[in-house]
């Protein structure tokens, strides 16, 4: 079969994967008929003695997942008070808690807010106060992070993993020894599809992030999304369809769980596969080897960053790592030659790739294996719980190979902005987002996205609004005007790049002391140019950001004068 007879095949009435015409929220969506109906009921139906999270010399069974998620879900409820739509703040490493918590959380009723975990101590606090947590749960590094006094908005605080004596205001994270009962279906409440489940916070172009929050339905669609894509590589040839009597498959986890990669891609997807999921304290690629070769991992989905360091080690080590079935990832595009690197280095693996959003809940288009070696520059073919289209400025929608703004509509997308009207309204339009990505899309219906609307800087699959990092740089008392930019670098995709007008002149060194504590380390310009004249500007008297940074461009070398 060819990929639309696939799918016509395998979502038809009756079929697994059967979709159906719905209204949700407003907008008429393609919908899963089948699959569970919230993510509590992903977590209880997924129970079974197989490994599910490997940490370090720490092994837990799905079952044994459960059952902690699920009694810490009755702890939520019957000793903090959590209730349906009340939100739960996670802000720890890739820890097994990190993952409790979430479970615990989403199956309460609660809103599982994933709080990016690089976040400085005011960034930190902004995002507490905005979402306002009936619980935050911390490990030691952010316990370091919140006031000595205790975060204003969140009444309980509870630490995983925890170094020394809590402050009075703080408490450990439950053990799970803890006699308290538990807490049974009833007892936590019901849960609908369309009741909001997640909340995951991704930089915009000015000011602080905003939270996404989405549903139950918008992130299973986004699951079975992924399994229905399986499906239907087996249908067309790419994948072999796997053997009951197959050994049980491994991921390993080497991107934080508040991405929507590590979060949905990795942990979530691998409940209803029955798959190990591998998790490591920060990532390296010698480390993340050994464990491919003990755990016998057969998928890494990463950013183009991290997968190009694992390249280039098995390379210079001579390791092919031949339990590596699929290396892919999204967050940015990869170049071509680390796309057919992939396919050359480790013996089996299969290279894939997708573009997606937080606000899609990290579906959007995909390809792998011969698909993607075929077309390396683009990001693949829509899913089939979505529609895009390409959008010209003038408002009109364009034909295959012309560039406009990539819109999406669908299942998988976000409810909107936490506590944000004014953005809502200008990103949806007609049941449409938009997602500030130029792209365009051949007559194939495979998507390229060739520049960016949005003035972001995306470093290793972080989104890194240029206004924030500028509003940090105007905190100097010499600097009087900024602009920042992303520029190109082959093993995180972009990194920040600002040119400065100062009163007198200084070594762009002088910046990076006074950065610290205002911006996370990944936010810091890497490239820093000072000048003693004012920025160029466009005619209508904004700053000429594409003249700077294409003349940053040719004084690193990276263009032609």
């Amino acid at each position: 079969m060819n990929r639309s007879e696939a799918l016509a095949s395998l979502t038809a009435v009756g079929q697994p994967y059967e979709l159906v015409e719905l209204d949700v929220l407003g907008r008429r969506i393609r919908a899963f008929r089948n699959g569970p109906l919230n993510l509590r009921e992903l977590f209880e139906a997924a129970q079974s003695e197989r490994t599910f999270l490997v940490y370090e010399d720490e092994r837990m069974s799905f079952a044994e997942f459960w059952q902690r998620a699920h009694r810490f879900a009755g702890l939520l409820r019957d000793r903090y008070g959590v209730r349906r739509g009340d939100r739960v703040a996670i802000a720890l490493r890739n820890y097994p808690e990190w993952m409790i918590a979430f479970a615990a959380a989403v199956s309460a009723g609660a809103i599982a807010v994933a709080m990016n975990a690089l976040w400085t101590r005011d960034e930190i606090a902004h995002a507490i106060d905005d979402c306002e947590p009936k619980v935050l749960v911390v490990d030691w590094e952010r316990l370091e992070r919140l006031p000595a006094e205790g975060p204003r908005s969140a009444p309980v605080v509870l630490v995983a993993r925890n170094r020394s004596a809590l402050p009075a205001w703080a408490m450990p994270f439950p053990p799970f020894a803890d006699t308290s009962p538990d807490a049974t279906a009833a007892t936590l409440g019901d849960i609908a599809p369309d009741d909001d489940a997640i909340m995951l916070y991704t930089s915009g172009s000015t000011g602080h992030a905003k939270g996404v929050l989405s549903t139950h339905r918008a992130v299973l669609s986004a699951l079975l999304s992924w399994e229905l894509d399986g499906a239907v590589a087996v249908l067309t040839g790419i994948a072999e369809r796997p053997s009951a009597e197959a050994p049980q498959t491994a991921a390993l986890l080497a991107i934080p769980l508040f991405h929507v990669t590590g979060l949905h891609a990795v942990f979530l997807s691998a409940v209803r596969a029955q798959r190990r999921v591998v998790s490591m304290y920060k990532w390296d690629p010698a480390v993340a080897a050994t464990l491919i070769e003990r755990e016998r991992v057969t998928s890494l989905i990463a950013p183009a960053a991290v997968t190009g360091d694992l390249v280039t080690y098995a390379r210079r080590t001579d390791r092919d790592l031949s339990s590596l079935e699929i290396v892919g990832g999204g967050g940015a595009p990869r170049a071509p030659e680390q796309v057919r690197a992939i396919d050359a280095v480790f013996a089996k693996a299969a290279p894939a790739t997708g573009w997606g959003m937080t606000e899609t809940n990290a579906i959007g288009a995909g390809l792998a294996g011969p698909d993607y070696l075929a077309h390396p520059e683009s990001s693949g073919q829509s899913s089939a719980v979505l529609d895009l289209r390409i959008v010209a400025a003038d408002g009109q929608v364009v034909g295959p190979g012309v560039s406009g703004e990539l819109q999406v509509r669908g299942a998988s997308l976000m409810r909107g902005y936490w506590r944000r009207p004014e953005a809502n309204r200008e990103v949806f339009q007609d049941g449409w987002m938009r997602t500030g990505d130029v792209a365009t899309l051949d007559g194939d219906g495979f998507v390229y996205i060739v520049d960016r609307i949005k003035d972001l800087v995306i470093r290793g699959g972080e989104n890194i609004g240029c206004g924030g990092v500028e509003a940090a740089l105007l905190e100097h008392p010499d600097v009087l005007e900024v602009s920042v930019y992303g520029v190109p670098d082959d093993r995180l995709g972009e990194e920040v790049g600002a040119t400065v007008f100062v009163r007198a002149d200084v070594d762009p060194a002088h910046f990076e002391p006074f950065l610290e504590g205002r911006l996370p380390r990944h936010e810091r310009p890497r490239y820093v140019h000072v000048v003693l004249a004012p920025l160029p500007r466009t005619a209508s008297g904004k700053i000429a950001k594409r003249q700077l940074r294409s003349e940053a461009l040719i004084r690193l070398g990276l263009a032609d004068s």
